[in-house]
């Protein structure tokens, strides 16, 4: 497959008009992200083919990953947002599309002001990144945009990305997944798969691959539905429904397999210039600055042993253990076994505090 992926994205597609379904266009950017789109070469833009919206909180200085980088655009835009202290490295497998990243590497250090370039992209493949040189434990961010359906080894690209990450740092990417496992005639039908379509993971395959490479509680940032917009396909593919998301992986070696209740809380000291208000960790935290909210142990780990500690106050440790942490869709299994700790969780989810 690696040969057709490279064959689509390197001389088949000449631009996103090229595409033949909605599964590889961009979201609408916040209104802090576009100033830095519009200093994005055009010929960069218009190369570019990702699903969704791989620019997480708190970058300043980060040393960034970018799997599948393609003609640089995500790259560019971390670039701005790391500033010249940081670190952005880009892996792609496609020449074509590594010529237009390579071709603006000066315009956009120009752009930015920097007096020397903090990017540099390298040619492979994102499931071996150990034929890159690429150390362990050195990059505080890995990203990817819709890239990860590509790969036939993606339990490999997991593993990988565990290794090169620091001690909690973070896994935060785009891709699409299906409802269901896909056949495998669909798989190597070459525009399907191209189209980040047939090899798209079955979204609970997904959630135990990244749990066996060491990711214990994958976060589930935001969804969509993609609707294809192309008959033919639809009806190949047809009944499987297809999904764009964003995922935030945490390497933390302290995770448990479950939300657990240490009866701790955050609140959230509204310093992230973009994030004034409240800051968004995943679909279900929405952590309003100044507010005391309840969370689970994992959640916990995720902003106090993190780069977002800063940005927070914490009450609490884990010295005493409440069990589960009500409404996370896991609770006792035992008939009538209403708790007061479960009765006290559920109270406060929807005031504010809740967990996965």
């Amino acid at each position: 497959m690696r040969e057709d992926v490279q064959d689509y994205y390197g001389k088949q597609l000449q631009g996103s008009e090229d595409l033949q379904t909605n599964a590889c266009c961009d979201l609408t950017p916040p209104d802090w992200l576009k100033p830095i789109l519009s200093s994005i070469h055009d010929e960069v833009l218009s190369k570019y083919y990702g699903c969704g919206l791989v620019a997480p909180q708190s970058l300043r200085g980060m040393r960034i990953l970018d799997l599948g980088s393609g003609s640089g655009r995500d790259c560019y835009v971390l670039s701005a947002l790391v500033g010249e202290s940081g670190e952005v490295v880009g892996v792609d497998m496609t020449p074509e599309q590594l010529a237009v990243a390579n071709r603006h590497i000066d315009y956009h250090r120009k752009k930015f002001g920097y007096s020397a370039s903090n990017v540099r992209f390298l040619e492979g493949y994102i499931e071996k990144l150990d034929e890159l040189d690429l150390q362990d434990n050195y990059f505080d961010i890995v990203i990817s945009n819709c890239v990860i359906n590509l790969s036939p080894d993606k339990e490999k690209v997991l593993s990988e990305v565990y290794r090169v990450l620091k001690p909690g740092g973070e896994f935060y990417f785009s891709d699409v997944y299906a409802d269901r496992r896909i056949p495998a005639h669909l798989v190597e039908d070459p525009v399907l798969y191209g189209e980040c379509l047939s090899g798209a993971l079955y979204w609970n395959d997904f959630e135990n691959l990244s749990r066996r490479a060491g990711f214990a509680d994958p976060r589930l940032v935001e969804d969509r539905v993609l609707t294809i917009e192309n008959p033919g396909i639809e009806a190949k593919l047809a009944p499987a429904r297809f999904f764009s998301a964003t995922y935030r992986l945490f390497k933390l070696d302290a995770l448990e397999p479950a939300c657990e209740d240490y009866g701790q809380a955050v609140i959230y000291k509204g310093t992230l210039a973009e994030h004034p208000q409240v800051f968004h960790l995943d679909k279900h935290h929405a952590i309003e600055k100044g507010r005391v909210f309840p969370v689970c142990g994992n959640t916990w780990q995720m902003l106090a042993d993190t780069r977002f500690a800063e940005h927070f106050t914490f009450i609490g440790d884990f010295s005493t253990h409440y069990g589960i942490f009500a409404g996370c869709g896991t609770d006792l299994p035992f008939a009538g076994t209403t708790t007061p700790a479960t009765a006290t969780a559920a109270d406060t989810s929807g005031g504010g505090g809740s967990c996965c």
